[in-house]
């Protein structure tokens, strides 16, 4: 870090008026959306002071508040635990047969906390300076310092939890290294962090479930918001087993449901992951952010075939130890990698990024990597016209510290490799590609994680708040974690401190007003009688966004996609089938709900790709890009947070946009380089 990095307390780089307007006709301009709740002041002192300013809810008062949760990962998990343990009623929902099915559980790698154990010069400010940077300058400075301030004290929640992270020889909590940072932050237990962490989420839910402070409702899919005087006052549910459509009202809402990486049909999520409860937030006038930021994973399982409804993900933690190369020579391409000299290896990112190496962020060599294939150097099978794959080679590790060593720290990620692709990767190098991931976009949240819908809070990946461009490894569960146990329990309260709220009824005319427009979506599914089933749409869907709004992006090809998605939408609810009926368990039913969502989602991301003309992290634009093939950022256009507003149904409709300007007092926006 340089002492430029260190400014004083002018504004950086704020936006001037927009000159590209490549989605010109595809939308339509709103007045600029500012965060009122962002404290003023020195970063440092922020959040403290801002806690300091925030209303207290006395203890029997909040005995008399009720709070949905929707969403029972690492964000919604440790909300619903901290919330119930502070004394309100607590109501928490998700579509899962169980709280510890959340998709959190699939996390493998580890958790960031600035705690300098190594000695090697982490501090708070530095793990603030790594993620905006790593987000090409494109999130707030004061969520993303927050976010670092508590970052320790998840670390000492989650040991007094018990969780097993690692510990070195001397019994000490140990670090490894992910991609985009040069010091040792992350925090693991073994490959299966997000697991472990969600475990101890989970026994702190279930005591306040035996408390009675928290009811969970398995088995349950959020279908609608209930919005009353223009306060989220409850949604509306599907019980998945019965089919029975229910009302829950409360005080307040918080969506936790996690990313809507789905979209792209082959992604390392769930199947089971979705946009519904925040679409239908959207669709009621909450804002979407950044849309067209999604995050593409350089260390995935390559695609084997048409056959496959998710790809797996080896876990950023395998970059500590295994270096990343293909040939140098096409004709070496089909031959068997322990057959290939070193002299004729290319370990790319070693030799295009010597600071950081097989480190660096998670953008830059997802890139590379369809980079060196696109050169016809990819291995492994022909997809297409190319080998999609490159190496990832742990034999130089293991000849360092030995097999048992190296499967102390990596056997379980080894195992499942092996499992899945029929190789030994201690005797073979693994064949990895980049897949989707993660999604930096999300609802549109200030910083007291309150969307522009009063009552609606938004945590974890549902929100878009600290990420900007593209994620750093390891930051997905510290959000998650330090939404819930920390930042949510101490902001919903200068909301709720407004209570006693106006009781709402079943049969008050906003709740029957969503409820039946929940079953009349269902009637409609389910009466289409066409001659497609949901599945056939999404992988659809899946090839449009992933040819035109992935790993790059071009004007002409975002404005095929749009038309594309279009025409396949039109057609979905004109010859869409849906198997059974909705009295019961239907899969079918569930998969055509998620769809519909997803391919309106999908339409307005392409729009929200198509009018950044820009590269900044995930989002790469083909016509903004350095010499080097690098992203190159316009900061002078595009330095805001593109907040979309539902345009409505009527046809002809567009989304409305909303900007927030980017505003950086602590530090300096510049052109990233991990060279």
């Amino acid at each position: 870090m340089s002492g430029s990095d260190l400014i004083g307390t002018e504004p950086q780089n704020a936006p001037s008026s927009q000159t590209s307007d490549d989605a010109h006709g595809y939308y339509t301009h709103g007045e600029n959306v500012v965060d009122e709740r962002e404290p003023k002041g020195p970063i440092k002192d922020r959040w403290t002071n801002h806690k300091m300013d925030n209303r207290l809810v006395n203890p029997a008062n909040r005995r008399k508040l009720d709070v949905i949760i929707v969403g029972t990962g690492l964000a919604g998990g440790s909300a619903a635990a901290t919330l119930g343990e502070a004394g309100y009623n607590v109501k928490s929902f998700c579509y899962q047969d169980t709280p510890r099915r959340a998709h959190s559980i699939a996390a493998q790698g580890g958790i960031n906390a600035a705690k300098n154990y190594k000695e090697d010069g982490d501090s708070t400010y530095r793990l603030f300076y790594d993620t905006v940077k790593g987000g090409d300058y494109r999130s707030r400075e004061s969520n993303v310092y927050r976010l670092a301030e508590v970052s320790a004290n998840i670390i000492d929640q989650c040991v007094a939890q018990g969780v097993p992270f690692a510990r070195d020889y001397g019994g000490l909590l140990d670090n490894r290294s992910f991609g985009g940072v040069q010091v040792s932050r992350t925090f693991y237990a073994r490959g299966q962090t997000g697991q472990q962490l969600l475990l101890g989420a989970y026994q702190a839910l279930e005591r306040q479930v035996n408390a009675g402070t928290v009811t969970t409702y398995t088995r349950h899919e959020m279908l609608e918001l209930v919005m009353v005087d223009g306060r989220a006052r409850g949604i509306i549910a599907r019980d998945m087993v019965t089919g029975e459509i229910e009302t829950h009202l409360a005080d307040v809402v918080v969506l936790a449901s996690g990313g809507y990486g789905n979209v792209f049909f082959l992604s390392t999520n769930a199947m089971g992951c979705n946009v519904t409860a925040t679409w239908r937030a959207h669709r009621k006038g909450a804002y979407m952010a950044n849309p067209c930021y999604t995050q593409i994973h350089p260390t995935c399982i390559p695609v084997s075939g048409d056959h496959q409804s998710k790809l797996t993900l080896m876990s950023e933690s395998l970059r500590n130890d295994g270096r990343i190369w293909v040939p140098k020579n096409k004709e070496d391409c089909d031959k068997d990698p322990r057959e290939i000299p070193e002299e004729d290896r290319d370990y790319y990112l070693e030799r295009i990024y010597p600071s950081f190496g097989n480190l660096v962020p998670r953008d830059i060599a997802s890139r590379q990597a369809k980079y060196m294939c696109d050169e016809g150097r990819g291995v492994g099978p022909m997809v297409g016209d190319f080998r999609r794959g490159v190496y990832l080679d742990f034999s130089e590790i293991i000849e360092r510290i030995g097999q048992k060593a190296v499967a102390e720290k990596y056997g379980n990620l080894f195992d499942m490799y092996e499992r899945i692709t029929g190789d030994n990767p201690y005797e073979v190098p693994m064949r990895i590609y980049p897949a989707v991931h993660y999604v930096m976009g999300g609802l549109w949240v200030d910083y007291d994680l309150q969307s522009n819908l009063q009552g609606l809070f938004v945590t974890g990946e549902a929100n878009f708040s600290d990420h900007g461009a593209n994620r750093l490894g390891a930051s997905a569960l510290m959000q998650g974690l330090a939404d819930g146990y920390f930042v949510l329990p101490n902001t919903i309260r200068e909301y709720l401190a407004d209570a006693p709220f106006e009781k709402i009824a079943e049969d008050h005319p906003a709740v029957v007003e969503a409820r039946e427009s929940v079953e009349k979506r269902i009637e409609t599914l389910l009466s289409i009688n066409g001659e497609r089933s949901a599945d056939s749409y999404h992988k659809e869907l899946g090839h449009i966004m992933w040819e035109f709004c992935g790993m790059e992006r071009s004007e002409d090809g975002l404005r095929k996609a749009i038309d594309m998605i279009r025409e396949l939408k039109a057609d979905f609810w004109s010859n869409l089938k849906v198997l059974g009926t909705a009295d019961g368990l239907n899969q079918s039913l569930e998969k055509a709900g998620r769809v519909a969502d997803f391919l309106e989602l999908g339409e307005l991301m392409c729009i929200d790709a198509l009018n950044r003309r820009e590269s900044c992290g995930g989002h790469f634009r083909a016509e903004s890009q350095t010499e080097e093939g690098e992203a190159l950022r316009h900061d002078d256009e595009f330095s805001y947070v593109a907040a979309w507003e539902f345009g409505g149904e009527n046809e002809g409709a567009q989304p409305v946009l909303h900007k927030e300007d980017l505003i950086y007092t602590a530090i300096e926006m510049k052109q990233r380089s991990y060279k």
